[in-house]
């Protein structure tokens, strides 16, 4: 009992040890910790996360709440979280990884690897016009949702299971815009970029990314769609509050075709590697390089398109976005991240590569606003907005 005691101690010291000499800093986040426990409770939140890393270590680690609603068990470092659209990057980085061996070019026509997409209406010219860099910097003018129809009955998949559904709709699919012209989030083109990695690669989608990059970045407890049976005491339920009642959403929704998308599933201990990764740990460079060479990272985050609406088409947005990440330069130095946002999950990555900081938050709860609510009266925007005050420094 001596030992674990001695243990607990050590890690709290490590957890402020690396804002030891700047006491606005350390001030700052001990705000930040207590504004998230607050946050959590009076919304309802039934589990969310919080880390923070400086400089490779891990500068703050915050747990609230339970794995399921009712139940006594903690979330922790060991709860597998569904990140959702925090897959697209991995996304990226494998058709990153395929360029950089030679098998496509960026600037390539997808119909060179997909020709069944010459079946798609495009009034604004050949279906050969659209590249791979085009649906990277979504911009490719494909609708957002991967399925036009959802009536919410319980016969209906979570999502397609199958390509050949999405192939026999092309003909009653449009080119939305000019592509290239203009930043319109389509989750629609990364599937199409996910198809791309099994032709290329011929593999699955899911077994090229764990063995070229969740492998190499000892990510042994992330994995996409059902969760192994070994795994299974680390996975929370996820809820949605609309109204202020909560409902319990699927759990182990299988993300089908759209896996490249948002079928990743990780604990916040594997993400840390991957953060690290983002952020050239010196002392892990080669082995990082073997998953992708840090110039084509610094390529990824450099601004191709401008985003002035969201994901959801809403205007204010203020980033930029590169090759799958979005980029923001408000805050007077490069920021980048990701969000992600399904099935009663909710998740953002912020990331700074040149102070080597990053930032995760990450909830099992999806709070449902009425349409117009301002940001401030939305607690995952409000926690969004202290985590940036920490990058501010």
């Amino acid at each position: 009992m001596i030992l674990k005691a001695a243990i607990a101690v050590l890690l709290i010291v490590l957890s402020v040890d690396v804002f030891a000499q700047d006491p606005r800093s350390t001030a700052e986040l001990a705000s930040f910790g207590d504004l998230f426990q607050k946050e959590c409770r009076d919304s309802g939140v039934v589990g969310a996360s919080f880390l923070l890393i400086d400089r490779g270590r891990i500068a703050a680690e915050r747990h609230f709440g339970t794995m399921e609603k009712g139940k006594t068990e903690p979330v922790s470092d060991d709860t597998i979280y569904h990140w959702a659209s925090n897959t697209k990057p991995f996304t990226g980085i494998a058709i990153m990884q395929l360029r950089d061996r030679g098998l496509l070019k960026l600037d390539d026509p997808v119909t060179k690897y997909l020709p069944e997409l010459r079946a798609v209406h495009n009034r604004f010219g050949s279906m050969d016009a659209i590249t791979i860099r085009m649906l990277m910097t979504h911009s490719a003018g494909f609708r957002n949702p991967t399925w036009p129809w959802d009536k919410g009955e319980t016969w209906e998949p979570f999502e397609p299971t199958e390509y050949s559904q999405l192939v026999a709709m092309f003909p009653y699919t449009e080119i939305l815009f000019k592509p290239g012209s203009k930043f319109s989030y389509s989750n629609l083109g990364i599937i199409f970029l996910g198809r791309i990695i099994e032709n290329l690669s011929g593999e699955d989608y899911e077994v090229y990314i764990d063995k070229n990059i969740l492998r190499p970045l000892e990510m042994y407890h992330t994995y996409f769609d059902a969760t192994p049976p070994y795994l299974l005491k680390h996975r929370p339920h996820s809820y949605y509050i609309e109204n202020g009642k909560l409902t319990q959403a699927r759990f182990d929704a299988n993300t089908g075709i759209t896996v490249s998308n948002g079928g990743l599933n990780a604990p916040l201990a594997d993400m840390v590697k991957y953060l690290k990764f983002l952020l050239g740990d010196p002392a892990q460079r080669d082995a990082y390089n073997g998953v992708l060479a840090r110039t084509s990272l610094e390529e990824m985050w450099r601004p191709e398109l401008p985003t002035t609406v969201d994901a959801n088409g809403n205007t204010g947005f203020t980033t930029d976005i590169g090759l799958i990440f979005f980029v923001d330069k408000t805050l007077g130095r490069r920021h980048l991240g990701h969000g992600g946002d399904q099935n009663g999950f909710i998740s953002y990555i912020d990331f700074d590569p040149d102070q080597r900081k990053a930032a995760v938050i990450v909830f099992n709860t999806n709070i449902i606003y009425p349409e117009g609510t301002p940001p401030e009266n939305d607690v995952v925007s409000r926690l969004r907005k202290g985590v940036r005050k920490l990058f501010a420094n």
